[in-house]
Order: C-alpha cells, then structure tokens, then sequence
C-alpha cells in the first residue's frame, strides 16, 4: 500500500504506521516499527481493555458505584461520571453530559486494583499485554495517558479489536456501541459536538465533524487519539484497522494531515 509513505509528508522527525486487516495481516507498514513512542491518550484503550476483562472475569461490574455519587464504572469508562477533565472536580451529574476526563480513568485504575489486589499496570501487563505478545509495551503511569509502546505492538492489540481472543466478542461489540447516547460535549482538539459519542472507554465516530479520522471513515468506526501525537482506529466497515505513532505533540499539522492519510488509506483498500 503506497498510502502509508505519506507519514513521509507529515512535520515530525520520527513515525510508524501500519494498516491490519480483519484477520490480523499487516496490510502495509512504514517507519520504524519497533520504536516505542509515548502513547499519550491512547493509552486508554489499553486500559478500558482491561477494566472490560476485570468485568468478563468478575472482579468489576460495570454497574457497580465507583467514582462521585450515582457513578459507576460504566460511567467512568464512558467519560460522563461527570469528573473535570485533569482533576477530581465534580462538574456534571452521572450522565448528564460528556466530559472527556483524564481523572475519570485514574479513579477507574484505583477500582480495579481494589478489587484484584494488585496494582493497574501488573493486572493490564498479566491480563491483556503478556497474552498478545505486546512486549515492548509497558504502562509507567497514569492508566489514562501514561503507557509507551510500538507500532508493532499496537497492530497486535489493533488484531485483537477486530478478532477478540480476550474478551468475548459481544462484550468488545458492546463496548464499541455507543454508551448514553444523545450526550453533547467537547472532543479534545476538535470543539463542541452535539453527539460526543462514546462507547466503553473507545471513541465512536459516529458523524462527528471535525474529526480525527477520515471523512470517508464509517460511523462505525472506533479508536482514540493522543496528544503526544499518536492514534489507533478500526473501521469495521472497511474490515482494517491503522496506527500511527510519531515524536511530535498533536497540533494543527495533525488535525490537517491525519483525516487526509486515513482516506489515502481507505482509498487503497476500497481500490
């Protein structure tokens, strides 16, 4: 696929991408890919992965209290517990709106490592990394932003979305539906949008405008981006997924560049 030497184009001294298909082939790669770059908010997929499987094995339930008053982990994952972005302020009621919140997924880790009685990153490490392979990967701090990994690596968790080993598919198809629909907010980096929709610790596309990823990407699509200038997405109507890593902070030059590769990249596959 000649659409993954655009990254080539893009204003950063160092990236990685690679396109996976449905059955977990690597489509196309580009750059280096065992380079290990700061994951940022994408981090969060990782981490919502293993809060699902603490619910698959019993250790959670994503109905139960955690978080402010009338929260619960759904909530949390699904970024409407109402907490303030960066800290433990209460700024909405439980469902009341979409408040995309960093503190929301650290309270998240704390339940979880209550009730397995071990920390975050041990649990996502045994849980999730250790059984796809994802060596190079490692959670350092905060389970909302603080993990490094590979490009290599993340196509491997990228297989896993589209053809889950972990989880039992309905429990990946329902934390890739959107969760309290209907809820506005802010997308970070891309302004106000009436349908922040979200599902279980995953971005959903829906017909968000702007957005990070391509405006020939499907409502169905799901992933997350991060402000260290990284994202991951999977479009199940195209039946591929794509990451892309770099060393530069996301700014306008990714706002710009990201939505134009993701449809160089859906072209080919379509062609």
């Amino acid at each position: 696929m000649e659409s993954v030497k655009l990254i080539e184009s893009w204003p950063v001294e160092n990236a990685a991408t690679a396109v996976i298909g449905a059955d977990g082939t690597i489509l196309a790669a580009h750059g280096d890919q065992q380079r290990r770059f700061p994951l940022a908010s994408v981090t969060k997929l990782l981490s919502a992965y293993a809060v699902l499987l603490a619910v698959e094995e019993g250790a959670l339930e994503l109905d139960q209290a955690a978080g402010p008053e009338g929260a619960t982990v759904r909530h949390l994952l699904a970024h409407c517990a109402g907490y303030d972005f960066g800290d433990r302020t209460i700024r909405f009621a439980p469902g009341a709106r979409r408040l995309y919140s960093n503190a929301g997924f650290e309270v998240l880790g704390e339940t979880l490592e209550s009730a397995a009685g071990m920390s975050f990153a041990e649990y996502l490490r045994e849980g999730v990394l250790a059984p796809l392979g994802m060596a190079d990967t490692s959670l350092d701090g905060s389970p909302a932003a603080g993990a490094t990994s590979t490009a290599a690596d993340l196509s491997r968790f990228a297989a896993e979305l589209q053809n889950p080993s972990l989880l039992a598919p309905s429990t990946l198809e329902e934390a890739t539906r959107v969760t309290y629909p209907g809820l506005s907010g802010v997308l970070p980096g891309f302004g106000r949008q009436q349908d922040n929709d979200w599902g279980l610790g995953f971005e959903i596309r829906d017909h968000k405008d702007p957005h990070w990823t391509g405006a020939n990407s499907s409502p169905n699509t799901f992933g997350h981006f991060g402000q260290s200038g990284t994202f991951l997405w999977v479009d199940p109507d195209a039946g591929a997924a794509c990451v892309a890593l770099t060393d530069r902070a996301f700014g306008p030059w990714a706002a710009e560049a990201w939505p134009k590769y993701t449809d160089a990249v859906l072209a080919e596959l379509e062609g």
